[in-house]
């Protein structure tokens, strides 16, 4: 079964677009990343699988449910941090996680105890007087307290600083070594092909590519450096264009014995061609967008 599967899933605010024919599957076990620029769809998507929001068109399940018929089941079984999470004031700490597990009716103490102490979170301090980070581990207790079979995260880790997110991300793989699935969204590059195994692509609301993180790499785009070079072939493809002590740079997308003529005609000092970083592949999907 799968975890979560939407099919043409679109949702519009009236004019507005928020996503268009989304298509997607994400395995029970995965350890997904659900990637895209600022105001790509990623959250609209998200509220839409954890039923938050209805669909304008197109479906969708989450652990094998309909989502717009089992929300509740669903969201008794999921365990969501939004992008910016919001508390009562005048709160505790260790009352708002109190009262996160007691609307889902279990006793989530001491698993909150080794959250908090993981986090190196005070749960003794009013929530008025947390900054941004551990505004966010808050979220982060109460989406893991509770131990469920699906974790559903958006931009989990802004605001935390570097130590912290690796200690997040270190909860994540216990979480998921154990069986839970993760499903990420990031605009964050360097975190998705650092920790996740699949991803989705995705661009002004429109799903550019879905694969394993390793197939997502293999897109024929090479990362040129002339050294020696006065200017730049002449040739379509070339993109993404640097120069940095007398070393011009740039990604090819193109035909290689195009590529191999023009840079014969250029008469570099030196040529090295390698592989894109994954970083930079993912901008080349951005850049697809553009066409």
């Amino acid at each position: 079964m799968e975890a979560i599967r939407t099919e043409a899933l679109s949702k519009y605010y009236g004019k507005a677009r928020g996503i268009t024919d989304v298509s997607l599957t994400v395995e029970q076990g995965g350890f997904y990343g659900f990637i895209g620029p600022n105001g790509a769809g990623k959250s609209t998507t998200i509220r839409l699988l954890l039923g938050l929001i209805s669909a304008t068109g197109g479906r969708a399940e989450v652990l094998g449910m309909d989502i717009s018929r089992e929300r509740t089941r669903i969201l008794e079984k999921t365990g969501y941090l939004p992008s910016e999470a919001a508390f009562y004031g005048g709160m505790r700490v260790r009352d708002i996680i109190a009262l996160s597990a007691r609307l889902r009716k279990k006793d989530c103490a001491a698993e909150a105890r080794r959250l908090c102490e993981k986090l190196e979170l005070d749960d003794s301090r009013r929530v008025e007087e947390l900054s941004l980070g551990n505004r966010k581990k808050v979220g982060i207790v109460c989406a893991m307290q509770h131990r469920p079979e699906l974790y559903i995260l958006d931009e989990p880790t802004s605001g935390l600083d570097p130590l912290m997110q690796q200690e997040f991300y270190a909860l994540l793989r216990e979480r998921n070594a154990e069986g839970a699935t993760v499903f990420l969204s990031s605009h964050v590059l360097s975190e998705v092909a650092r920790w996740c195994t699949h991803a989705a692509v995705i661009r002004d609301g429109r799903l550019l590519a879905a694969d394993s993180v390793e197939s997502l790499g293999h897109t024929g785009v090479k990362r040129v450096a002339l050294r020696g070079a006065a200017e730049l072939p002449e040739l379509a493809g070339v993109r993404d264009t640097r120069e940095e002590n007398g070393t011009l740079t740039f990604l090819y997308g193109g035909k290689p014995a195009e590529l191999l003529t023009a840079l014969a005609a250029l008469a570099p000092e030196d040529v090295t061609i390698s592989d894109p970083d994954l970083e930079e592949v993912f901008m080349h999907y951005y850049a697809k967008g553009d066409a």
